[in-house]
C-alpha cells in the first residue's frame, strides 16, 4: 500500500495540484473539518459508493489517525483503485481546514 505523510499532501496543496482526496471519518469528525476539496464518503458507505469513485484517477485516503483509511485503501486498491493513505490522518494534518 502506497503510504504519504501529511508534509506531503501539503505541498501538493500549496503546488495547487489536482488532488482527489477521500475522507473516510464519520459524518460527526467531518464537522469538525475536512481537507479543502476533499471528498466525504465515511468507510462504511464505500462499497455502495463505488460507482461515484473514477478508476482512472489517482486517490489520497484520510481518516482520523490513519487505520480506518487502510482499511480503505486494501479495499479499494482490490478494487482496482490506485490510492495512497494519508499517515497519521487528520491528527497529524496541520493545514487549512474547510467546514461543511
Amino acid at each position: 500500500m502506497k503510504t504519504m505523510d501529511t508534509t506531503e499532501i501539503l505541498e501538493l496543496l500549496d503546488a495547487n495540484e489536482d488532488l482527489y482526496i477521500i475522507d473516510v471519518r464519520e459524518d460527526d469528525e467531518v464537522a469538525q473539518g475536512i481537507i479543502p476539496g476533499a471528498q466525504h464518503i465515511a468507510l462504511g458507505t464505500i462499497p455502495e459508493r463505488l460507482g461515484e469513485l473514477d478508476a482512472s484517477k489517482p486517490y489520497i485516503i484520510v481518516c482520523k489517525a490513519g487505520g480506518r483509511s487502510a482499511n480503505a485503501c486494501a479495499y479499494l486498491e482490490a478494487q482496482g483503485f490506485d490510492v495512497t493513505n494519508l499517515e497519521g490522518g487528520m491528527l497529524a494534518y496541520d493545514g487549512e481546514l474547510e467546514f461543511k
